[in-house]
């Protein structure tokens, strides 16, 4: 048996802009995404035999096809013709789920690092990212992170400069949001706020966090539905507590803010934590070698 053990880390976006609707349907997206040190642990195991198995730590969570490490190793297989292994995957969960952190896209990215390591097939990062297309719309990002400028459908990336030394706080509150529901729910002709995306790029070139922080932007919170005002309470919160900007990552539900201050981040994370289960203090992740 060949194993081994890999962390799955999560992504905030920066910002997130929504350029026009494709031809396919789909939308053409402008977004800057940032990896950081939240991190699911994945074990992946290989030995003599067929099939592949999914364990999780949380009940809830399929382990079939439906679950995108699994599809991962098949799409991993099916590119590489390697047969006659059983694929076993073990994922403890740190990521909230339906949080807008990427936590099943990172999964199964990490899976592809594994099996490239496990088998020693010495896929380069761009087939990687490739395989990682068929998988998941943040998938390819996922397979190294860093900080990159996802465009289409987040498989066209951008290496940018790494985000300066920082202190992050995530918030989930108890509620998912439907990503189709967002989607739908957003016309691009009339997106009346969009965030600075050019002016991003700048100031992580400059290293200047406040500068960043202040230019995060994200239009699906211009279309959120319903019921979803923890949201703004948690932005509140984080920006009466010193963050140098607070906005939603992905489709949500979780809200993000950005620290130069420690102690301002503990704070803020502390007064957080009495009131939802699943906070978060972390710091940002550089991209990975693959």
């Amino acid at each position: 048996m060949m194993k081994i053990n890999v962390k799955a880390y999560a992504k905030i976006n920066l910002s997130i802009d929504i350029v026009s609707r494709m031809d396919d349907g789909y939308h053409n997206m402008r977004m800057i995404m940032q990896s950081v040190a939240l991190h699911d642990a994945i074990a992946v195991a290989v030995k003599k035999g067929d099939g592949i198995s999914v364990r999780t730590d949380l009940r809830y969570l399929p382990c079939d096809d439906r679950n995108i490490a699994a599809r991962a190793a098949s799409v991993y297989y099916a590119h590489t013709g390697i047969t006659g292994y059983h694929t076993s995957i073990n994922i403890e969960k740190q990521i909230p789920v339906c949080a807008g952190l990427g936590g099943g896209s990172t999964d199964g990215a990490a899976v592809l690092r594994a099996l490239n390591e496990l088998h020693a097939t010495g896929l380069r990062l761009e087939t990687l990212q490739k395989l990682a297309e068929e998988i998941g719309s943040d998938v390819p990002f996922c397979v190294a992170g860093g900080t990159a400028l996802a465009e289409g459908r987040g498989e066209v990336l951008t290496d940018l400069p790494p985000l300066c030394d920082c202190h992050i706080v995530i918030c989930k509150p108890a509620f998912a949001i439907s990503t189709p529901e967002l989607f739908s729910k957003i016309n691009v002709d009339k997106i009346r706020l969009r965030p600075n995306t050019d002016s991003i790029i700048e100031a992580l070139g400059d290293r200047n966090v406040g500068k960043i922080a202040r230019r995060m932007y994200n239009v699906f919170e211009d279309v959120l539905p319903k019921g979803t005002s923890a949201i703004d309470e948690i932005k509140q919160c984080l920006l009466d507590n010193a963050s140098l900007g607070a906005v939603m990552t992905g489709t949500g539900s979780a809200v993000f803010g950005l620290f130069d201050d420690e102690d301002a981040a503990r704070a803020a994370y502390d007064e957080l934590n009495q009131t939802y289960k699943e906070c978060y203090l972390t710091e940002p992740v550089g991209k990975l070698e693959v």
